[in-house]
């Protein structure tokens, strides 16, 4: 039952409000990098690979970034206290390897956050592309397809994205303040707000371990600490239904999601931010909603879309209410928060064999720490 104390029945004040007015005609959102900064960048990475460090092992130590620490520390500040999200701009990745372009984002990442499990494999840095899979399938993820998506978050404090190659047409993301969306529905459905803040159902889209729920009972809302903190994806709250002990929708509730999905989809409320090769996204799931319009790739086969994607706790991120990511997931270890607990028993994907059988990582703490090379972190 929703304390009525913990609803949000004024309007949200403050940087994380904000519509597409106030920012599309500025680049305040836009970090671009010097060639300075982008040297500094590959002799870190040069520096890891020389070392022969497992990517996975990683840390902020072992990147250093004189330079860059300065601008990512303010970028931090940004994503927790500010709009919710920052473009990078200039990261050459065209002159890139794929395990280059993934040292750099990781070891960016490292300064940012806590990489945690974004599937239940266990992969840290996952890779957006299509592989020909379809959402009506209930265990396919919205990364694995060139569908759109609509506006969403995902299970983590921050999401990074970088783009190593556009399709051919489409794959344009787009943001909306959740802060800004929470007040337009109390302006104009002022009756709708508590229901934000009740619990909902969430599809684990068959990436739940043995023995637990296939699904989150979570709020959609929770004012905390002075903050408004977000979750959404209309997709798994409609198919959570598929499983007879979840409660059934009531006419309310998707009244409460058409009305979410009308403000996001507005024009006047949605950034349009241009995603190419070189551009690094970095949004705070808590504050702002994202989403992919569909795309279309190139048919010559290595020139597909490829984004690489991380998941990250926040070095300094918001306190949370309890039960706000459903089951707890990492913390005790310093695993970090969010994510999606990787099953006690994975494959690597491309892991060796000896002796016949599969070399596999059994019952490892969280995050998931095998020593993969850069390439097989994940594979599409």
């Amino acid at each position: 039952m929703t304390n009525v104390s913990d609803v949000l029945r004024r309007p949200c004040t403050g940087a994380a409000v904000w519509r597409a007015a106030d920012l599309a005609g500025s680049e305040e959102w836009v970090l671009r990098l010097s060639t300075a900064q982008t040297d500094e960048l590959e002799r870190a990475a040069r520096a890891v690979h020389e070392r022969g460090l497992p990517l996975l092992k990683v840390a902020a130590g072992d990147f250093p970034l004189p330079t860059l620490a300065g601008p990512l520390e303010q970028v931090a500040d940004v994503l927790e206290n500010g709009r919710g999200f920052v473009l990078v701009r200039g990261l050459p990745v065209e002159r890139y390897s794929l395990p280059v372009a993934s040292t750099v984002f990781w070891g960016l990442g490292q300064h940012l956050g806590i990489p945690v499990s974004q599937n239940a494999a266990g992969h840290m840095l996952g890779h957006a592309r299509d592989t020909g899979r379809t959402l009506a399938d209930p265990a396919t993820r919205g990364y694995q397809t060139r569908a759109e998506l609509p506006f969403h978050t995902d299970g983590s404090d921050l999401l990074a994205l970088l783009c190593l190659r556009a399709g051919r047409s489409g794959g344009h993301t787009r943001l909306v303040s959740s802060a800004a969306v929470h007040n337009a529905v109390l302006a104009r459905r002022p009756d709708l707000v508590q229901r934000l803040y009740r619990t909902h159902f969430l599809d684990r889209r068959e990436e739940q371990a043995p023995g637990e729920l296939p699904y989150d009972a979570v709020p959609l809302a929770a004012w905390h600490d002075g903050k408004l903190s977000t979750r959404y994806n209309r997709c798994y709250l409609e198919s959570a239904q598929r499983f007879p002990d979840v409660p059934r929708l009531e006419p309310a509730d998707l009244e409460l999601f058409d009305l979410v999905d009308e403000l996001t989809a507005a024009p006047e409320s949605r950034l349009d931010v241009g995603f190419g090769a070189g551009d690094l996204l970095l949004v705070n799931n808590h504050a702002v909603l994202h989403s992919r319009t569909a795309y279309e790739d190139f048919a010559e086969p290595g020139t597909e879309r490829h984004v690489l994607r991380l998941w990250l706790t926040a070095h300094r991120g918001r306190d949370l209410p309890p039960g706000f990511w459903g089951e707890a997931r990492g913390a005790e270890d310093g695993s970090g928060r969010g994510g999606i607990s990787p099953r006690d028993e994975i494959l690597t994907p491309g892991a060796c064999r000896t002796g016949g059988g599969p070399v596999a990582a059994a019952r490892h703490p969280r995050p998931y720490p095998t020593a993969v090379r850069p390439d097989r972190t994940e594979e599409a």
